[in-house]
């Protein structure tokens, strides 16, 4: 991607000021939310690590199922910012179709580093894989999904050597992964100048932490693709970014990366859960595929 000057990365990257009813957006998640974990079954901050920060959210699948198949979902917030409480209103879309939803929480930035993040990511998904047949989800079926930071979370999970962080995780612990809105590269984050006091990214953190520098993930027997998505009323960074994740590693590994019309960056969210919609019957091919 083209250098930028900070203006320009301010203006690409500050969604908040490109969509300015974004309050909006917030207020009906946190509601919608707080009626999701009153009213389904869920078992709240369950604990995948050993800090505050490392707790998750896991709502049943709607039939109560055995060997449901799993989606986690990492959500964003530029790595310094909301928390899985404001997102479980996604939940209900697809344990009503009967999967299991993960919601892990993650320490926020500038407390912690990105790489610090995406490591705190992999335990998450480590627990997952060990417990959740527990609570009736089946661990080879396994799907991680991500919003913005999330995605960009998502995407490097697909790059973790599993049986180098612990021999009794599989080759591939990961089926498959959807990029909502993701950040591929995070040199051009590093330089925009709103998120560089909370971020504090050095130019070695920056390229360990890019997924579309690192080597595409192995694809086997119809597991470890990507599906990259981005709103086409997005900054064109965004827009940007999501065709750069396949050009760099080819369309076997992200067989699909469009620009899905009329969504914002935070109205894109909101159409993963609405039945019918392209990102949501995306999603439920890679889910249940």
């Amino acid at each position: 991607m083209k250098p930028k000057d900070g203006n320009t990365l301010d203006s690409l990257y500050n969604n908040r000021a490109l969509v300015p009813d974004y309050a909006a957006y917030f207020s009906r998640w946190q509601d919608a939310s707080a009626r999701v974990r009153q009213t389904q079954p869920c078992a709240l901050d369950v604990s995948y690590g050993q800090d505050d920060s490392e707790t998750l959210d896991v709502f049943y699948a709607g039939d109560q199922q055995a060997k449901a198949p799993v989606l986690v979902f990492l959500h964003g917030g530029y790595w310094r910012s909301l928390d899985k409480a404001d997102h479980s209103f996604i939940a209900p879309a697809f344990t009503d179709a009967g999967a299991c939803v993960v919601m892990p929480n993650y320490a926020l930035c500038p407390a912690v580093t990105i790489p610090q993040i995406t490591l705190q990511m992999v335990q998450a998904l480590a627990w997952t894989y060990r417990h959740i047949a527990d609570y009736g989800g089946d661990p080879r079926r396994i799907t991680v999904v991500g919003h913005s930071a999330g995605g960009h979370l998502a995407a490097m999970l697909l790059t973790c050597v599993w049986k180098a962080v612990s021999q009794d995780l599989p080759v591939r612990l990961i089926k498959n992964a959807v990029s909502i809105s993701g950040l591929y590269e995070l040199e051009s984050i590093r330089q925009t100048p709103f998120l560089m006091n909370s971020l504090k990214l050095t130019s070695a953190q920056a390229k360990k932490a890019s997924p579309a520098w690192l080597p595409a993930p192995k694809v086997s027997g119809g597991r470890g693709s990507l599906c990259s998505v981005a709103g086409g009323e997005e900054s064109p960074a965004f827009i940007e970014h999501n065709a750069l994740i396949q050009q760099a590693w080819g369309h076997k590994a992200v067989p699909v990366a469009e620009v899905l019309p009329g969504l914002n960056h935070f109205s894109i969210l909101e159409a993963l859960t609405r039945p019918g919609h392209r990102l949501n019957e995306l999603t439920r091919t890679a889910l249940f595929g």
